[in-house]
């Protein structure tokens, strides 16, 4: 079990409508949990996953996503049972997604 935090910057703050949870902790699958925090000029990540040593393919997958939604003011807290980064992005845009009901963004 490999537990790690990536913080990435943002120039984009996320106008978070509700807190999200999305996905469920089981073989090769994950959950995302999503909430506001106090730091709008980052994206905050803590993943906690069973694969070790994949720290480098996780920064690539989320600087990705956070490219993509322009995320900033966030905390994302990942619970991974090995999901393939196909999954994660997915799980990922599923609960910003779901984060941002109601709102323009």
């Amino acid at each position: 079990m490999e537990r790690f935090e990536i913080t990435l910057p943002s120039l984009h703050v996320s106008a978070l409508q509700q807190s999200a949870l999305c996905g469920v902790v089981s073989s090769g699958n994950l959950e995302v949990m999503i909430e506001a925090n106090s730091t709008p000029e980052s994206c905050h990540f803590e993943v906690n996953t069973s694969a070790d040593g994949f720290q480098d393919i996780w920064r690539a997958v989320l600087a990705d996503f956070s490219e993509r939604h322009k995320v900033g003011g966030l905390n994302i807290s990942i619970n991974d049972a090995g999901a393939t980064p196909a999954v994660v992005s997915l799980r990922l845009t599923q609960a910003y997604e779901e984060s941002q009901e109601g709102s323009d963004a």
